[in-house]
């Protein structure tokens, strides 16, 4: 596996860990993974829930975890910590400031396109952006109002396809649609990234997310012209993982048959474990009486069949009858709870496995 470039940062190994919350991937994960080479994220989505401990205020315990994470992590570390920072989040703005603010080294945005995301950089700042996309279309457009508004290009970006865990960027009828695979949206938005990298002597990597789960896969979507990939399911499965043990078994214990499509508050397609909270969703008896957070910009609380944010916390600290697990669609393939480092190296040699397998004989 080559190293990536992002920014001015070096990326020994490829890997970006998938930000994932509530409280999945926080320092913990995150600086384990910037351990072994790759990008360690940290999840900014419900910090606030983690985090009661500052105020009795969502927002400011919001702001206090995420320094607290970032901090942490910077002791565990010295690799690159990113943060994930929904654009659907009501406190986006503080969660990107703070971000800043802290230096983390990247911060990666979707659940909306990041459009106004270079207007909080400093003068001094170092954090690398980088958008996360569904289409060759959306890449266009936010290199386009960043280029035309900020004079300011992504650092990489991130295109999800549809057999990503958690939110979806697609409509439920694109998800199994084969023109709207990983694979065929990896040229599309490398052509893009590409045609903007050479007007404007900025190289713009392209990394790839959404149901990864092996080397062999790595080697395949890298041979797509991705410069590197984004994993998230495999890493749930590590002793480092921020999650419950409880919510680990959730991936091991699941098979291909209980991983299925929901909808979500936000508005958006998700993919989850599906479980007895989610039965009793679909039988309309977890009705929120009252929003005590506020978190999502898109979400009503008297048309949501439940709190999106409560049933991920609770899913997180192992109460799976009150939440459940998100999960990509390969994440039934977990069999055992492995070290981060062991999960690296077993990805390392399936990559290398595939190669040697696609490397011509010597005549």
């Amino acid at each position: 596996m080559k190293s990536i470039q992002i920014g001015d940062l070096k990326i020994t190994l490829p890997i970006i860990q998938g930000g994932m919350g509530v409280g999945i991937s926080l320092s913990g994960l995150a600086s384990a993974v910037a351990n072994e080479g790759g990008v360690g994220v940290i999840s900014c989505a419900g910090i606030g829930l983690i985090y009661p401990k500052f105020s009795n205020d969502y927002r400011t315990n919001s702001i206090m975890g995420l320094r607290e994470e970032i901090r942490k992590a910077r002791a565990k570390t010295s690799g690159v910590i990113g943060v994930n920072i929904m654009v659907a989040l009501s406190n986006f703005a503080d969660m990107v400031r703070t971000a800043i603010e802290e230096k983390a080294d990247i911060i990666f945005s979707g659940a909306g396109l990041p459009l106004d995301l270079p207007s909080y950089l400093g003068e001094k700042s170092s954090t690398k952006l980088v958008p996360i996309v569904s289409s060759a279309r959306a890449a266009h457009i936010i290199c386009e109002k960043w280029k035309t508004n900020y004079n300011y290009l992504p650092d990489a970006i991130v295109v999800e396809g549809p057999k990503a865990g958690g939110h979806l960027g697609y409509k439920n009828t694109q998800i199994e649609d084969d023109n709207f695979s990983l694979e065929r949206l990896i040229p599309e938005v490398v052509a893009t990234a590409d045609r903007f990298a050479a007007q404007h002597a900025h190289p713009i990597p392209v990394i790839a997310a959404g149901g990864l789960y092996t080397g062999e896969d790595i080697y395949r979507i890298m041979s797509l012209g991705a410069a590197g990939v984004q994993m998230g399911s495999i890493f749930v499965t590590t002793t480092e993982c921020d999650a419950s043990e409880t919510f680990k078994k959730t991936y091991i214990e699941s098979s291909k048959e209980d991983i299925e499509i929901i909808a979500s508050p936000v508005g958006m397609p998700g993919r989850a474990i599906g479980g007895e909270f989610l039965r009793k969703v679909k039988a309309g008896l977890t009705r929120p009486k009252r929003c005590p957070f506020h978190c999502i910009k898109t979400c009503d609380y008297t048309k949501s069949p439940y709190c999106i944010i409560l049933a991920l916390y609770n899913a997180a600290k192992g109460n799976l009858s009150r939440g459940y697990a998100f999960a990509g669609a390969n994440a039934y393939l977990s069999k055992k709870i492995t070290s981060v480092k062991e999960t690296i190296e077993s990805l390392k040699a399936g990559f290398q496995a595939a190669a040697g397998r696609n490397t011509p004989a010597h005549q």
